[in-house]
């Protein structure tokens, strides 16, 4: 491993080169919601003002420093991102705070939490993990400092049971969520947080970490507040609107005018040209999504702007990107380049090194590439180049999958309250839907499918044929579009799990899917979806031609062996009939099949002759599995996810976790009429 593992108070110093850099908190084993915050202290270890409290409700430093990106899911669990401009960084900023904090529940239940420092390629600088928390609400996983002009991180790993508010308010910051009043003299200002009780005492490793506890005045009794000065905490309400509904039309047949028209686009740079317009006019008109789509860049909150087909010099030559992006806030004005392709374009590592020569040259913050490859786990780029490049500038990525899926997310599950903006972020949607603009979601296995597929069928693929890699990095791919389109439909954020060993290392990834693949003639992908009773996983068999979709329950852990298939069944009277269920016995080799007909005509098929108890169900349906590289109908991808929707919607949403009966008082127990108690007594 490259990059140094931290352990609790241990330092590294920054690579000297390095003036941006993204802190990633992460956490595993839970679906408890985690919220990045990053607070700028000085000498003292306090705040210089309630500006200094980086959050979701005040994204970004006054200087533009240091700004919060957001949070998603990733394969092992979930993250938030946190850029730091380093070299804009203010003199008498000291210390940079890394905080995570739950509103309910507590750190000890999110299983491993990581903070890891990434450069702008991605590549990682650092990484700290521990497992040390237990009832913290509010969590300093690490600091970034400076220390004789050179920006070191330390890994920190000390709790608040306090929360965020009590973290933020031990640091100086004026916190006050007392609701809205009317009110009585003065002026109405924003801001506020409830106040905190005093944390649980953090450690003393780190001496700017463990702040003096301020004194709050207390305003008379007899004197009716505004809301008060300070940072507000409350998260705001998510608004949603329907785009425009045409009603009138005679026949299905007639179709709205389109606002992005697909007529004479064909293939190469009017196609590009086409995709990057309607992009950039979308998110010019809408800017929940235009803030969206530069989250996943480094931007920060502010004005967005676009600009297409702009020349620069370069040398002798010109070089002109697809598009220049510019987010104003205050006095700062971020900059990226962005470089489009569509259909089966590719990105080309000479054209992406040209354009970091320019944006260093510039002082530009980004390049980015978009593109129809969907790298297999968040942060990958689909090009290598020279990382001498990166010293100043960052590189990053963005599929069409992505930038649909935040138009998706946005018109399904709030965050636009316009009407207008709703339809014409619904437009750009449809143009993207359509094959001509170049914009699809996923739809190529690549160039050495064909040969890999037969192969598997033949019996002749080895592991280590490099065309087997090549398809085991689609596959990935796939399962994480899978993961992605699953997230903008439901509306909560679907994981692609992966082995943790292969989290950040592709080529072993590659190489155990396809060893996989050369073994068994299989891929397999595991989804995991909140609020649901098991991980769907999606089993391509490519000697079978099939797809076989299966969840697993857990059944309940208590009542006899027919009262725990009758739980099952109660919740698939819906299910078809062909879905194979099968039964886990607690003694080993005492498992049973059949298909769903066969047990609602005869439940007892499942458990005559077998000793033990149920301990789980496992389901599963399987579907035809297409074998063209690419295309629609008769595609492998299309019969991947038409399958996973399909399995989800017949099998995995009706499903519920046995959760047992509260427990009951004895008095009660005793009176009931019939009741469980009685009946025993009577026995």
């Amino acid at each position: 491993m490259e990059f140094p593992m931290l352990s609790k108070g241990q330092n590294v110093s920054l690579p000297a080169e390095v003036e941006q850099i993204d802190v990633v908190l992460g956490w595993t084993e839970s679906e408890v919601e985690v919220d990045a915050s990053a607070l700028l202290l000085n000498s003292g270890g306090k705040v210089r003002s309630d500006e200094d409290f980086v959050f979701y409700n005040q994204p970004e430093s006054t200087d533009g420093s240091i700004r919060f990106l957001g949070t998603s899911g990733t394969e092992e669990g979930a993250q938030a991102r946190i850029a730091i401009g380093l070299s804009a960084v203010p003199e008498d900023v000291h210390t940079v705070a890394l905080v995570g904090s739950v509103g309910n529940g507590r750190f000890g239940d999110l299983g491993k939490l990581a903070l890891r420092v990434v450069d702008g390629a991605g590549y990682t600088l650092a990484e700290y993990v521990t497992a040390d928390a237990t009832t913290e609400s509010a969590f300093v996983f690490g600091e970034v400092y400076r220390r004789n002009a050179e920006w070191k991180i330390r890994a920190v790993g000390q709790g608040w049971e306090s929360g965020l508010a009590g973290l933020a308010t031990d640091f100086g910051v004026d916190i006050d969520d007392e609701p809205d009043l009317e009110p009585t003299t003065g002026d109405d200002s924003s801001g506020s947080v409830e106040p905190a009780a005093p944390p649980n005492g953090p450690a003393g490793e780190t001496p700017q970490l463990v702040p003096e506890l301020p004194t709050t005045p207390t305003a008379p009794a007899t004197q009716t507040k505004t809301r008060g000065r300070g940072v507000r905490t409350a998260k705001r309400a998510v608004r949603k609107s329907k785009p425009v509904e045409f009603t009138l039309a005679e026949q299905d047949t007639w179709q709205p005018a389109r606002l992005f028209s697909v007529i004479g686009v064909g293939t190469g740079e009017e196609q590009e040209r086409r995709a990057t317009s309607a992009l950039i006019a979308t998110m010019q008109a809408v800017r929940p999504f235009a803030r969206a789509v530069c989250a996943r860049t480094g931007a920060p909150v502010g004005v967005f702007e676009g600009y297409v087909e702009v020349a620069y010099e370069r040398g002798e030559t010109k070089v002109i990107p697809d598009a220049v992006l510019k987010v104003s806030r205050g006095t700062r004005v971020w900059t990226g380049l962005l470089e489009v392709k569509t259909g089966n374009g590719k990105l080309e590592k000479e054209q992406l090194e040209n354009y970091l020569d320019v944006a260093r040259k510039k002082k530009y913050d980004v390049v980015v590439s978009l593109s129809n490859d969907v790298p297999a786990s968040a942060g990958e780029l689909p090009v290598e180049v020279d990382r001498r490049k990166l010293a100043k500038v960052a590189l990053r990525h963005l599929s069409w999958a992505e930038v649909a899926h935040e138009a998706r997310m946005l018109l399904s599950h709030g965050g636009i309250d316009d009407d207008l903006q709703a339809w014409i972020l619904a437009e750009f949607l449809r143009y993207l839907d359509h094959t001509r603009s170049g914009a699809a979601e996923f739809v190529d296995m690549g160039r050495h499918w064909v040969t890999v597929r037969d192969a598997v069928t033949a019996g002749t693929l080895r592991a280590g044929d490099q065309k087997a890699a090549a398809v085991a990095d689609t596959w990935v791919s796939l399962s994480r579009h899978l993961a992605l389109r699953l997230t903008a439909e439901l509306g909560v954020t679907v994981k692609h799990i992966l082995p943790r060993r292969h989290g950040s290392a592709p080529a072993a990834r590659n190489a155990a899917v396809a060893e996989r693949l050369a073994t068994d003639g299989v891929f397999d992908a595991v989804l995991r979806i909140p609020e649901t009773a098991g991980d769907l996983v999606v089993i391509a068999d490519v000697r079978t031609n099939k797809i076989r979709c299966r969840t697993t329950v857990e059944a309940p852990n208590e009542g006899t062996t027919g009262r725990r298939l009758s739980w099952l069944l109660r919740q698939l009277k819906d299910v078809p009939g062909d879905v194979q269920v099968e039964a886990v016995f607690s003694e080993r080799g005492n498992e049973a099949c059949e298909h769903l007909d066969t047990v609602r005509k005869d439940p007892k098929v499942l458990t005559n002759g077998r000793s033990g108890d149920i301990v789980s169900f496992c389901l599963e349906q399987t579907f035809p599995m297409g074998g063209r590289r690419s295309g629609t109908a008769a595609s492998f991808i299309t019969s991947v996810t038409t399958s996973t929707d399909a399995f989800y919607g017949a099998v995995v949403q009706q499903l519920r976790e046995w959760v047992p009966a509260a427990p009951r008082q004895a008095e009660q127990a005793e009176t009931s009429n019939g009741g469980y108690a009685n009946e025993h007594a009577a026995s």
